[in-house]
């Protein structure tokens, strides 16, 4: 094992890759422990989490026929069931499903955690003014992932499940879904929301390194709007309700991330103009 100096910036290189390798495994260590746990629940995980959006009394589903029938329209949301059945083709389908679940499980709830072992590698790097908010964005990251996972899993997800389930080019086939292939739908969902929730701290780092200013966020607006459209159309069923529902928090983020952009550039600014006054 490398011997780590005292002082976090003498560290060598190999220092730092052995520093790195701990924070990995310490981040795996936690990923496995939660997924361990979801693995031994598997009926909770799967016939209450990954197929609710299956059944028509999804909470979803539920909002928006009660909106449909007091607007005096006939829904689909308002069916008993859906048209389709989810099925196993391969001998070790179901239980490649059970284990890769199980791990993304532990990767979601395992969140911050990695964040943290994430943030602990690169605060020493950092300025001591700037580690002192390490609780800060820790909290802020993660709040912003669990928003993006719980839209994802509420809207997007049964959204498109609802769509492509009963989606049909002819009477003559029938939808018979492989398990692998609705669960990627649901996981695709759900993770790349947690993601895209995370664009007001991206462009927070982004802001303090230099590559973006709000002038650039508001100059590009209009195409970021053509981009998240295009976007929700590709996450959601092609109809424009489905899209504004997702295009809407998205482009609210980006306004968000306008508003981080200037707050980081006047504390950079007032920051820089105290240093240089006499003493």
């Amino acid at each position: 094992m490398a011997r780590r100096t005292q002082d976090p910036n003498e560290m060598s290189f190999l220092d730092h890759l052995e520093e790195l390798r701990w924070h990995l495994i310490r981040s795996t260590m936690a990923v496995v422990i939660v997924g361990l746990v979801a693995f031994l629940m598997k009926d909770f995980i799967f016939d209450t989490i990954i197929f609710g959006p299956k059944k028509m009394d999804f909470p979803t589903y539920r909002l928006f026929c009660r909106i449909a029938t007091n607007l005096g329209f006939e829904s689909a949301f308002c069916a008993d069931s859906l048209p389709f059945t989810i099925q196993n083709r391969t001998m070790a389908g179901q239980f490649s499903a059970h284990i890769w679940t199980s791990i993304w499980a532990g990767f979601i709830v395992g969140f911050p955690y990695v964040l943290w072992e994430v943030w602990r590698f690169i605060s020493p790097g950092l300025y001591e003014k700037e580690r002192k908010y390490s609780k800060g964005f820790i909290l802020v990251a993660s709040l912003l992932f669990f928003m993006g996972v719980l839209f994802g899993y509420y809207v997007v997800a049964p959204l498109s499940i609802n769509f492509l389930g009963t989606y049909q080019v002819s009477q003559e086939v029938q939808n018979e879904i492989d398990i692998s292939s609705f669960i990627s739908t649901v996981r695709a969902s759900v993770i790349a929301c947690g993601i895209m929730f995370e664009l007001p701290i991206i462009i927070f780092f982004l802001t303090k390194v230099g590559l973006v200013t709000p002038v650039i966020l508001r100059k590009y607006r209009k195409i970021a709007l053509v981009l998240v459209l295009i976007l929700s159309a590709v996450i959601t069923p092609p109809d424009v309700a489905s899209q504004i529902i997702v295009a809407v928090p998205v482009l609210i983020l980006y306004q968000v991330s306008i508003y981080i952009s200037s707050y980081v550039l006047k504390r950079e600014a007032k920051s820089k103009k105290a240093h240089e006054q006499p003493r």
